[in-house]
C-alpha cells in the first residue's frame, strides 16, 4: 500500500470539515497536516530523541 500524497492528505482533512469551515479552520487544517507529516518524516529518518533522554537533558536545566 502506497502512502498518501499530500495533496491526498491535505483533501482528505479538508474534507472532514463542516461546511460552513472558515478560510482560517481550513489554513489551521493544513499546519496540522503538514507538521504531523514533517514529524513522520523526521521519525523515519531517526532524527528524535526518546522521552528519557529529553527528561535527562530537563533535568540537567
Amino acid at each position: 500500500m502506497q502512502a498518501p500524497t499530500l495533496k491526498q492528505e491535505a483533501l482528505e482533512s479538508i474534507d472532514r470539515l463542516p461546511d460552513n469551515a472558515d478560510i482560517d479552520e481550513i489554513m489551521y487544517q493544513l499546519y496540522v497536516v503538514d507538521k504531523l507529516r514533517k514529524s513522520r518524516d523526521a521519525i523515519v529518518e531517526g532524527q528524535f530523541i526518546h522521552h528519557e533522554e529529553l527528561k535527562r537533558e530537563i533535568e540537567q536545566w
